[in-house]
């Protein structure tokens, strides 16, 4: 069937997460490198160009504190050593030129030999002649060069000459491609590096969501919401650390109170969530009372990789599945008591049959005149009081059930019951009838011909129940807790029926008392609203 919907559905074509994850990232690293790159980029030229400035003006202050240097600038006959010393210092550093002048601007070193002793080439030195170091691009005797200047002085601090460095403008291009390759390199080390980053995320995503499409976990958590929100079980989740995570709407509308329109943040739910965060263990089955309701309640722990994580509670209002067996009990009683009756009737055709063949035609006329009589009092005057088939099948039922106990159950001639109840009304009436005459028929035990009297009176909306027995009566010591959940004389695991007798009764806005003779009687008085403001079909 999967595939067959698979085949008619359309398909919508999606992309894979490790795909999505891949380019995503893959854009986001590319966006940076480029950006970075292309910053370096125009920074590197500016950044490589002051490296080689502060090299050549390094060396030219270095130079200019020589001192062979300054004894020869300042007039010694030995002027020659300059030359060599210039030389030395070019060919080391990988400069295009060394020129020591005086202050008329005469060579006394060059790369040309045959141009010492002539003046220097260019205005860019006249600053540094006038104390100030200098920094320009200009043409000289040789190629256009990148050219530092810086004064010499004495010991006497007077300016003697000036040291004129030159770096080929090719070497300074030659230097700027050098450092922009290696910002290259860096790009495609860093592309690497977040290429195998990339992978190791996409990786570790599909671990932690079990290997699902993006899609799939979106089309998921919609169902999940669909079906939260569908269910008549109430849901409540918390994480480990007791923080509620899910409540659905069903969960809201059990744990608000009516009066005060506010959920309880404080209910016993969340006690049990904590009790099973606590111990670990599952919590099946409990029987909870919230706001005035009765809660069948499942909460169990929730592991991950034998790891607790976290608890879920669902819970359901007992009364709707009370109702719903009662209501079937009711129409089970109905159905049985109408097959005992057509079993019963079968019979008396049988017995009118066999008169017949003997043509004994006076017997017959009696047999029917009072078998019509016995149905007009014991059912067509049942039928007459009560409207409601369910009650009228319950108490036919219950009627059976006393005489097969070897006692007696009767309804009030004055008793009257419209057909007007809605669902609710009338499966708290069979919780009160059912309990009563269970327990009096209980109270009466094997002794036989007691007495159960029933009646049920309908008056402007209110519908007043009173069953009465005379078994042997409760006693007044116990008489005021004999509504509390739990309470019996009966033994273990019994004294339920009155206390739900006594809620559900209560919870429709009605009231419930007894009284009790010991050793002459019990009777019980119970009021409901009874009125078809919601009645179901």
């Amino acid at each position: 069937m999967r595939d067959t919907l698979q085949s008619t559905l359309p398909r919508k074509k999606h992309m894979k997460l490790s795909t999505l994850a891949t380019l995503m990232t893959g854009a986001v690293v590319t966006f940076v490198l480029l950006s970075v790159h292309l910053i370096y980029f125009f920074q590197i030229g500016h950044a490589t160009r002051a490296q080689l400035e502060d090299k050549a003006m390094a060396v030219a202050r270095t130079l200019a504190d020589v001192p062979d240097i300054q004894q020869a600038l300042s007039g010694s006959p030995d002027a020659n050593i300059i030359q060599p010393i210039a030389r030395a210092a070019q060919q080391h550093n990988n400069l295009l030129f060394v020129v020591v002048t005086n202050m008329q601007t005469i060579r006394y070193s060059h790369l040309n030999p045959a141009l010492i002793g002539q003046k220097f080439i260019g205005d860019d030195i006249l600053p540094a002649l006038q104390g100030k170091e200098n920094v320009s691009v200009n043409r000289g005797a040789l190629a256009e060069a990148l050219r530092v200047f810086t004064p010499v002085y004495n010991a006497q601090h007077q300016q003697i000459g000036v040291v004129s460095i030159g770096i080929s403008l090719e070497a300074v291009s030659d230097q700027i491609s050098q450092s922009r390759w290696s910002i290259i390199w860096t790009i495609l080390i860093g592309a690497l590096a977040g290429t195998l980053g990339t992978l190791a995320l996409v990786k570790t995503l599909k671990r932690i969501l079990f290997g699902l499409e993006p899609w799939e976990i979106s089309s998921l958590f919609e169902q999940r919401q669909a079906i939260l929100h569908s269910l008549k079980e109430g849901v409540i989740a918390v994480d480990a650390h007791a923080e509620v995570s899910l409540i659905n709407e069903a969960a809201r509308k059990l744990l608000t109170d009516s009066a005060t329109n506010s959920m309880d943040e404080t209910s016993v739910i969340h006690a049990q969530l904590l009790e099973t965060l606590r111990s670990g263990r599952a919590r099946r089955d409990e029987e909870l009372e919230i706001n005035g309701h009765i809660l069948l309640s499942n909460t169990v722990p929730v592991y991950s990789q034998q790891r607790l994580i976290g608890a879920v509670c669902t819970f359901r209002d007992k009364t709707e599945i009370s109702q719903l067996l009662q209501r079937l009990s009711g129409m089970v009683n109905y159905v049985d008591a109408l097959r005992e009756r057509s079993h019963e009737f079968m019979n008396k055709l049988h017995v009118i049959l066999g008169l017949l063949h003997m043509k004994n035609y006076a017997q017959v006329e009696a047999y029917i005149l009072k078998t019509a009589n016995n149905y007009q009092t014991e059912i067509g005057s049942l039928l007459d009081k009560i409207k409601s088939p369910v009650i009228a099948g319950f108490l036919l039922s219950k009627i059976n059930r006393a005489s097969d106990s070897g006692h007696r159950l009767t309804l009030s001639d004055a008793s009257f019951l419209p057909d007007i109840g809605n669902e609710q009304q009338i499966a708290v009436l069979i919780t009160v009838l059912g309990n009563l005459i269970e327990n009096a028929l209980d109270a009466m035990g094997e002794e036989t011909n007691g007495d159960i009297h029933v009646m049920l009176h309908y008056q402007n909306g209110w519908l007043a129940c009173e069953v009465s027995d005379d078994g042997p009566g409760i006693p007044a010591q116990t008489l005021d807790a004999i509504f509390e959940k739990g309470f019996s004389t009966k033994g273990e695991d019994r004294g339920v029926g009155l206390y739900l007798l006594k809620q559900q009764t209560e919870s429709l806005g009605g009231s419930v008392s007894v009284e009790s003779e010991p050793g002459v009687f019990t009777q019980f008085f119970v009021q409901l609203p009874w009125d078809g403001g919601n009645k179901t079909a």
